[in-house]
C-alpha cells in the first residue's frame, strides 16, 4: 500500500511518542526501584550512618615509607604502583612478650625511620625483634587540676599545687579562639615546656544544670535534685581571665615564667620554640583586638628578647598561626597574615625584618602543610583555583614560583606529607567524587592513584545538587550557594523551599566536595518533596578580609541583606512556591534563622532555630568584641543586632532548640527571647535537649534532625 507524506508524519509523531512513552515509564520504573534514605542512614548519629559514607583509607609515614593502617593490620604501599604489602598485623604484636593491651591498629606510628618499631600508646614495640619496651619520652599531663611532668626515668614532677576551677594549668586558654587548641608546649628537645597557667577566679559563673540520667539512683543519704554545673563565662565588656605563660625546664626542675607584664586584657597565642631550644615566640594582642605583636622570649630567664612584628588594623587582627622555622635555615621563619586583604606567608628573620612576601593574590593561603628541604619550597592548600575549591602547591621561596601539585586540580584536597618533603598523599573530594587518594612525587610530578571510594549511593534515589553564583547586596561581589532540588523533579511544579543558614565567622557551607558539601538532612528533606537553597553571605570564610570584616560592629545584617539576595533569586524562579519558604540554622546560623524571620516576616512561614544567639552582649568576651566591640564602646551596634526588640515581629511558626548545657550559647539566651516573645504576645515552640552541650551528641542529633523535619512538615506542607 502506498503511504502519502501526511500519513508518514502521522506514523513518526505516533513512534516519536510511544518512544516517549516508553522512556517515561522505564523511568518510572527505575525510579520506583530505587531504595530510599531514612536519618538513620544520612545523620551522623544514626545507626546506618557509617555505611553511607564514602570509604576511607588511613596512612601515616614510617619515615618516606608510607603504612596504610587498619583495625588488625599494616601494610606497606608501594609509592610507584599503589600496590599493598602487608607489614604485620595485630595478633603478630599481641604475640609479643611485654605489649598489653591493645585493640587496633589505626592509631599506630613509626617513630624511627631506621627502626622496625610501631608506637602504640606508650608502648614502642619492634616487630622484627619481637620486643617491647615502654616509651621514655616525657609526657605533661593534668590530674586533680594539677600539671605534671613525667621524665625520661619515669619520674612523675608536680608543677602546681594552686590548680583548680579557677586557676586552670596546661590546657587550651582565650575559650578556643585564635587558634589555640592545647596548653602545653614542648621544646624541640624535649627539655623544656611551655605552658598556660589561666586565672579565671574572676570571671562570673554561668549556672548551668546537670539533671539526672532516668534510670540514675541516689546513693543513701544523697539527694535526688539536679547538682549545679557552673561554667566560667566571660560576657562581652565583662571581667575576663588573665593568662600566663610558664616554663619548666626538665634539667633543673625549675619553673619561670615569661615577664610579659601586666597579663589583664590581653591574649597570649600560637605558641613557637625556636629551633635553638631556647627562644619563645608568642603573639600578644590586646584586648581590643586591633594590635598584635610578636614577641620573642629568653626561656631561661623569661625576659623578653625583642619585639619581631607588629600589625594593627582599624577593626581587628586575628592570629590564628604560630611561626614556623625553615628546616634549612634557622635564622628565618615563616609568617602568615592577612594583612594584604588575604591570608598569605611572610618570609621574616629572627632579628624581625621581612624578607620577602611568597605569596600574594586575590585568594587565601588556607592551610601550611610542610616543606620540601630538597626544592626550599612550601607545601600549603589554597583556594587559588576556586573561591569553593582547595588545592595543594608548592612554592619556591627564592623564584616564589607556585606549582599546583594536587591530583586534578578540582574538587577539596588534603594533602600528607612525608617527612622530607617529597612525597604526599593526596584525600580528595570533587562534587561528583566521593572520595579518591593519589600519592603524588613532587620531585618529578609523577600522581599515581592509590584509592577510589564506591558510591555508598548507589542504588539509592538521589536529588540533583547544583552550585552558582548571585551578586551580594553591596552589588559587586560573587556569593557562591547550593540547590537541592527535590527527588523526581518537575520543572512545571511548585516546591515549598528551606533555606539552610549559617553565615557567620569562621565557617562555610559551599565548596567543591562531593554533592558541593551537601548536609545528610538536605538530602532527606529533598527526598520528601522540598527545595534546599543555601548561600555564603558575605562575612563567612575564605574570601578575603574585606568580605569578612563587612560585618564588622553589626553582626546579622548585611548577612541578611545577602540572604535575601538570595530569596529574590528564589522568588525568579518559576517552580519555587514563595508562600512556602522556610529558614533553619544552628548557631549564628540559629541567630540568623531568627533574624530573617524577625526582620522579614511576610516572607518566611517556617522556621527551625538551633542554640541562638539573641543578644550579643551575652556572648562570650573574645568572639564577640572581635566583632561587635563592648557594649560600652559600641551601643548602637548592640542594640541593633538584639533579637529582644524583634520578638513583637514574629509572624511564622518559630521553633527553639536547645541544649540545657551549652556552655558556648549559653541559655540565657534562648530563655530571654521567650520571655520577649510573652511579653510581645507571640508565640515561638521551644524544645531542649537536658544534658546535651551546644551540639547534640550520638543518636541524639538524629532524634534533633526528625524534630526538625517534623516541624517543616507540620507547617510547611
Amino acid at each position: 500500500m502506498k503511504i502519502n507524506k501526511f500519513q508518514s508524519q502521522k506514523v513518526c509523531l505516533l513512534q516519536t511518542a510511544l518512544t516517549f512513552m516508553f522512556m517515561a515509564v522505564s523511568t518510572l520504573s527505575y525510579a520506583q526501584k530505587l531504595k530510599t534514605f531514612t536519618l538513620e542512614d544520612l545523620n551522623f548519629g544514626g545507626n546506618n550512618y557509617h555505611n553511607m559514607i564514602a570509604k576511607n583509607r588511613w596512612t601515616t609515614w614510617w619515615g618516606d615509607q608510607l603504612v596504610r593502617l587498619d583495625t588488625e593490620e599494616c601494610y606497606i604501599i608501594n609509592k610507584a604502583t599503589g600496590k599493598e604489602t602487608k607489614l604485620f598485623t595485630l595478633s603478630d604484636l599481641t604475640k609479643i612478650k611485654g605489649v598489653d593491651n591493645i585493640h587496633s591498629l589505626y592509631d599506630a606510628t613509626f617513630p624511627n625511620a631506621k627502626k622496625s618499631i610501631v608506637k602504640i600508646g606508650n608502648q614502642l614495640i619492634d616487630w622484627k625483634k619481637k620486643s617491647c619496651t615502654v616509651d621514655a619520652t616525657p609526657k605533661a599531663y593534668i590530674k586533680n587540676y594539677q600539671l605534671y611532668v613525667k621524665d625520661k626515668n619515669g619520674k612523675e614532677h608536680q608543677l602546681s599545687t594552686d590548680g583548680s576551677r579557677n586557676i586552670v594549668y596546661g590546657q587550651s586558654v582565650h575559650r578556643d579562639e585564635f587558634g589555640i587548641s592545647d596548653g602545653r608546649f614542648w621544646s624541640p628537645n624535649k627539655e623544656k615546656l611551655a605552658f598556660y597557667r589561666m586565672d579565671q577566679s574572676m570571671v562570673t559563673d554561668y549556672p548551668l544544670v546537670n539533671i539526672p540520667e532516668i534510670e540514675w539512683n541516689p546513693e543513701k543519704n544523697q539527694s535526688r535534685i539536679a547538682t549545679p554545673a557552673p561554667e566560667k563565662y566571660p560576657m562581652a565588656g565583662e571581667t575576663s581571665h588573665e593568662v600566663t605563660v610558664g616554663i619548666y625546664n626538665l634539667k633543673t626542675n625549675k619553673t619561670i615564667y615569661l615577664k610579659a607584664g601586666n597579663p589583664q586584657n590581653r591574649y597570649f597565642t600560637n605558641i613557637a620554640w625556636g629551633p635553638d631550644n631556647q627562644t619563645v615566640y608568642i603573639f600578644e594582642l590586646n584586648r581590643d583586638q586591633n594590635d598584635c605583636r610578636l614577641v620573642s622570649y629568653n626561656s631561661e630567664t623569661g625576659e623578653k628578647i625583642a619585639e619581631l612584628y607588629r600589625e594593627t588594623d582599624t577593626k581587628y587582627v586575628e592570629p590564628q598561626h604560630p611561626i614556623v622555622f625553615l628546616p634549612w635555615d634557622h635564622s628565618k621563619f615563616i609568617l602568615q597574615s592577612q594583612k594584604d586583604g588575604y591570608n598569605h606567608f611572610y618570609l621574616f628573620n629572627t632579628q624581625g625584618k621581612l624578607l620577602k612576601q611568597i605569596t600574594s593574590g586575590n585568594w587565601v593561603v588556607m592551610d601550611f602543610i610542610g616543606f620540601n628541604a630538597k626544592q626550599h619550597s612550601i607545601i600549603y592548600a589554597s583556594n587559588e583555583l576556586s573561591p569553593i575549591q582547595r588545592n595543594i602547591f608548592s612554592v619556591n621561596l627564592e623564584s616564589g614560583k607556585r606549582t599546583l601539585i594536587d591530583d586534578n586540580g578540582e574538587g577539596w584536597h588534603h594533602a600528607s606529607i612525608s617527612p622530607n618533603g617529597q612525597f604526599i598523599t593526596d584525600n580528595y573530594q570533587t562534587p561528583t567524587i566521593p572520595r579518591k587518594i593519589a600519592i603524588i612525587n613532587i620531585d618529578n610530578s609523577k600522581r599515581t592513584p592509590y584509592y577510589t571510594a564506591e558510591d555508598p549511593w548507589k542504588g539509592y534515589n538521589v536529588p540533583e545538587y547544583s552550585c552558582g553564583t548571585l551578586k551580594a547586596a553591596d552589588g559587586k561581589t560573587d556569593l557562591y550557594y547550593r540547590m537541592v532540588k527535590p527527588v523526581n523533579f518537575d520543572p512545571n511544579k511548585k516546591y515549598p523551599t528551606i533555606i539552610y543558614v549559617y553565615g557567620g565567622p569562621h565557617a562555610h557551607n559551599v565548596d567543591a566536595r562531593w554533592h558541593y558539601s551537601s548536609r545528610g538532612w538536605e538530602t532527606y528533606m529533598a527526598q520528601n518533596g522540598y527545595l534546599l537553597f543555601i548561600l555564603d553571605n558575605r562575612g563567612s570564610e575564605n574570601r578575603g578580609k574585606e568580605f569578612e570584616q563587612a560585618t564588622f560592629r553589626h553582626l546579622g545584617q548585611e548577612e541578611t541583606k545577602d540572604q535575601m539576595k538570595g530569596v529574590d533569586f528564589l522568588k525568579s524562579l518559576s517552580y519555587v512556591d514563595t508562600t512556602r519558604i522556610g529558614v533553619h540554622g544552628w548557631s549564628f546560623g540559629g541567630y540568623m534563622t531568627i533574624t530573617m524571620m524577625t526582620h522579614h516576616p511576610e516572607t518566611f512561614k517556617v522556621g527551625v532555630a538551633g542554640g541562638p544567639v539573641i543578644d550579643w552582649k551575652w556572648y562570650e568576651i573574645m568572639y564577640g568584641e572581635r566583632y561587635m566591640d563592648t557594649p560600652e564602646n559600641n551601643p548602637e551596634g548592640y542594640q541593633q543586632t538584639s533579637l529582644l526588640n524583634q520578638a513583637k515581629n514574629l509572624k511564622g511558626k518559630l521553633q527553639i532548640i536547645i541544649g540545657l548545657n551549652d556552655p558556648v550559647v549559653v541559655p540565657q539566651h534562648a530563655f530571654s527571647f521567650l520571655k520577649a516573645c510573652i511579653g510581645a504576645n507571640t508565640q515561638p515552640d521551644f524544645f531542649v535537649y537536658p544534658g546535651e552541650p551546644h551540639n547534640m551528641r550520638g543518636h541524639q542529633s538524629t532524634h534533633l534532625h526528625e524534630r526538625i523535619s517534623q516541624y517543616f512538615f507540620d507547617y510547611l506542607k
